[in-house]
């Protein structure tokens, strides 16, 4: 089955600008055009763009990501590559997922105390009684970024 830029842009939740700049950018090396000169985009072009958001919503930049497409042209040769580029990937995403905790555990630990004082319509009991705010965990994910 073939898409039009707008029925992917639809499926796939993506403008058409957005599209488009990936397209001029290189990163569809593969898109087909018909007479008209308007791209039409198969199954297998839409699994490809698929990697091409995952990678991009990762963090990705799209020199990298072009980089990534310019390794699958290179074919088996590239495989340990575009492997350690996933690993790598899947690395940077883990960071990002214990920073998110981290952040979380903080809000998590607001929420609490607003939920108290909203019981106890005040906040002094709570100042006196309550744990401090998880502060260490953000200075230590700060100075773990400043160690990279």
């Amino acid at each position: 089955m073939s898409y039009s830029i707008g029925q992917v842009a639809k499926l796939m939740n993506i403008s058409t600008f957005t599209l488009r700049y990936y397209d001029n950018s290189g990163l569809f090396p593969f898109i087909k055009r018909n007479e008209s000169g308007k791209r039409i985009f198969e199954e297998s072009d839409l699994e490809f763009l698929g990697v091409i958001y995952c990678l991009k919503q990762t963090g990705m930049t799209i020199p990298q990501i072009k980089e990534f497409i310019e390794m699958t042209h290179r074919g088996s040769d590239s495989f340990e590559d575009r492997y350690n580029m996933f690993v790598s990937r899947r690395e940077a995403i883990d960071e990002q997922i214990q920073k998110l905790l981290t952040y979380r555990e903080c809000i998590d630990f607001k929420c609490d105390y607003y939920s108290k004082a909203i019981k106890a319509n005040s906040e002094e009991e709570l100042i006196e009684n309550q744990d401090k705010f998880p502060l260490y965990k953000i200075i230590e994910l700060n100075q773990k970024e400043d160690q990279k």
